[in-house]
């Protein structure tokens, strides 16, 4: 999720570990405990674009990470603090580290929770910027602020808040199995084969649905609002896997595969391979859109066969059509 929602949530949880005993620095710890396992995204600046993908969301989102780093910052904050048991801001770090990757489990990407074994936990129930699960969360924390440490509104507020956004994030799943009995009444209406189906939300709400459909040769993409009136259109994307043909023998190019769980589509363009990350999208809802939100140019060396992966920019201007197409789409088709 979001930076904002991390701290959120890192805040909530340290108020409920040791906001009676410490109050708002409570938050305080709990928040910044919420942003570290984040800092794995520094891995970018030091290795190639695979190795920094297959980095994000990993050690730093394990269970381990929180057993290991928890107590050795719980001892560290127990130094300097007047609160000196080790065990409470112990705890507290641990329900901080360990909170953030199960949150992040709910996104398309994922989390490895249970690192080092290679298992990516990725319900895709909800986007990593969701308004209605922050803000309301954001409200709640706010109020919780400005009570006593000892008061009983300052733990109802800050118990009504996690327990609005635990209410909102089961909600999610109901949703995702409602569009995606959807998707697939809609498939089988149509008369269209396939091999398998993946769901995720829309960006920054619940009720506009996007899929991706794999058939033989091709994956569909589709969408569905809740408000929808007409059927379910799916636009073909063909796979192109042959235009990698030589290169998947490739340690790199076998990894990235991994890395999207095989959701990819490969685009050629003034004779240069372009590999599309399928689980993410477009940048557009326009019909037959190649603008793919990962998109990654194959760059090959004749010389020695490596090959590298060059993440292509994004602009200011994709961004904005694209929420002024999602705010159309979400009313309805």
């Amino acid at each position: 999720m979001d930076s904002l929602t991390q701290i959120v949530l890192g805040a909530a949880v340290g108020e409920a570990v040791l906001g009676r005993k410490v109050g708002n620095r409570a938050m305080l710890y709990g928040a910044i405990a919420g942003t570290i396992p984040d800092l794995d995204i520094l891995s970018s600046y030091f290795t190639d674009t695979v190795t920094a993908l297959e980095i994000h969301r990993g050690f730093t989102h394990s269970i381990l990470f929180s057993i290991i780093f928890a107590p050795i910052l719980g001892w560290l904050v127990s130094r300097y603090e007047k609160y000196k048991s080790v065990k409470g801001w112990s705890w507290l770090f641990f329900w901080a580290f360990v909170t953030h990757p199960i949150l992040d489990a709910h996104t398309t990407w994922g989390t490895q929770l249970f690192w080092p074994f290679d298992l990516r936990l990725a319900f895709k129930t909800i986007f990593v910027v969701d308004p209605l699960y922050t803000l309301p969360f954001l409200v709640f924390l706010i109020l919780t602020m400005f009570q006593k440490r000892t008061s009983e509104k300052r733990q109802f507020y800050n118990r009504t808040g996690l327990l609005v956004s635990t209410a909102y994030l089961v909600l999610t799943f109901i949703l995702k199995w409602t569009a995606f009995t959807k998707f697939e009444n809609a498939l089988e209406k149509q008369h269209l084969s396939y091999l398998q189906i993946d769901t995720r939300p829309s960006p920054l709400n619940s009720i506009l649905w996007s899929a991706n459909v794999e058939t033989q040769d091709a994956y569909l993409l589709g969408n569905y609002s809740f408000f929808d009136t007409q059927p379910i259109s799916f636009v073909s994307y063909p796979k192109n896997h042959e235009l990698i043909a030589d290169l998947l023998s490739n340690d790199k190019m076998q990894r990235m595969i991994h890395i999207s769980k095989g959701w990819y589509t490969i685009t050629q363009q003034d004779g240069k391979l372009y590999y599309n990350d399928l689980r993410f999208g477009l940048l557009s809802l326009e019909p037959a859109s190649e603008s793919f939100v990962f998109q990654f140019l194959i760059d090959k060396d004749d010389e020695t066969g490596n090959i590298s992966f060059i993440e292509q920019p994004k602009g200011g201007r994709d961004a904005k059509k694209l929420m002024s197409e999602l705010w159309t789409r979400v009313k309805g088709n």
